[in-house]
């Protein structure tokens, strides 16, 4: 089970990646009409989401929201994915899941999707074609 949903995470961090690469670097700063965050805004978000629901709902541990200021530019944004992709992976190399910790992985990786989702269309905006999905 546990090698399925490392694979799982893996293709998620992949995808989320490669879209976060399509948006050229003088693009972060975009975002459709009418939308709250700007490219770079959402991918942090994505980015500190990912933390926030690895620590209350796959950890069980109870941390407010609190996300600091956003990253700076496309580097530092790709950077923060990858940690916080890999954090979420070594919890669930290490940690013995449970129903509660199951539950929460999943509710992370819906909420990457949702907001990936979001980021392709911010693409689309910039008549960006995003990449295929993959999984």
């Amino acid at each position: 089970m546990k090698h399925t949903l490392l694979k799982t995470l893996e293709n998620s961090r992949v995808y989320t990646l490669t879209v976060a690469e399509a948006m050229p670097e003088n693009l972060y700063d975009t975002k459709p009409k009418g939308a709250g965050w700007n490219f770079l805004e959402l991918m942090d978000h994505l980015a500190y989401g990912i933390a926030w629901w690895e620590n209350n709902f796959v950890k069980g541990n109870k941390v407010d929201w609190n996300p600091p200021a956003s990253k700076k530019n496309k580097k530092e944004v790709i950077s923060h994915l990858n940690q916080s992709y890999d954090s979420l992976q070594k919890t669930l190399e290490a940690e013995k899941l449970t129903d509660n910790s199951m539950t929460g992985f999943f509710a992370t990786l819906d909420h990457i999707t949702h907001h990936r989702g979001q980021a392709t269309m911010y693409l689309r905006s910039q008549q960006i074609a995003p990449p295929d999905y993959m999984y």
